[in-house]
């Protein structure tokens, strides 16, 4: 059995949470745009274009200043994902294609920011000898998560409708956001560098042994 340290447990159960939420939506979100809200295939693109470029633009910003410390890093992973689980209400009020636009660059611009800090804490955190495990535990996380629940989206609209299941993703995705301050503490007491992170969880480990 793979053990994890505390954080980077909780750091892939907020992941896997959050994005099983949006899971839900994504394959079917253009359907939405184009049946519900009688918008264009160009819309669709558009929107799909401005998340991407507004994630892609600001996540290396957004790095640099994560990297300072790491209540920045912590406080960007929590405020960001925090505005971006509230997005798919604003779906629920759209009613033009501009309204569709900001809530996708808005989107954009809180997945850069939490990812940002998100990475920054789990490449600190992640126990030496086991990074290439680690990460890969949460891409299985964040693969199979929403991979079921995009059918499970599907059939949810079928049987009720989007804003129903929009509301679904806003209370799933608080509910990974609020994993987080479980593990604040123990993010804040430690603001020095990789290198010293590393060796405190060594040491740790070897107090478990002998101990």
């Amino acid at each position: 059995m793979i053990q994890l340290n505390k954080i980077v447990k909780y750091l892939i159960y907020s992941d896997l949470i959050f994005y099983t939420g949006w899971g839900l939506i994504s394959p079917i979100f253009a359907l939405f745009l184009v049946d519900t809200l009688k918008l264009t295939a160009f819309v669709v693109g558009m929107a799909a274009a401005i998340n991407l470029v507004a994630r892609s633009l600001l996540r290396v910003p957004f790095g640099m200043i994560a990297d300072k410390s790491q209540k920045k890093a912590y406080y960007f992973m929590f405020l960001g994902l925090l505005v971006s689980a509230l997005i798919p209400v604003g779906y629920i009020l759209s009613k033009s294609p501009w309204h569709i636009y900001l809530l996708q660059a808005v989107l954009g611009a809180g997945l850069a920011m939490s990812t940002a800090g998100w990475t920054g804490i789990f490449a600190k955190y992640m126990d030496k000898g086991k990074e290439s495990t680690e990460w890969g535990i949460d891409a299985v996380a964040v693969g199979i998560g929403p991979g079921i629940a995009g059918a499970l989206g599907g059939l949810a609209v079928t049987y009720f409708s989007f804003n129903l299941v929009f509301i679904a993703v806003t209370i799933i995705g608080l509910i990974g956001v609020f994993i987080l301050p479980l593990i604040k503490k123990d993010v804040m007491k430690n603001q020095k560098g990789t290198g010293k992170l590393f060796i405190h969880h060594e040491i740790r480990r070897l107090k478990k042994r002998f101990h």
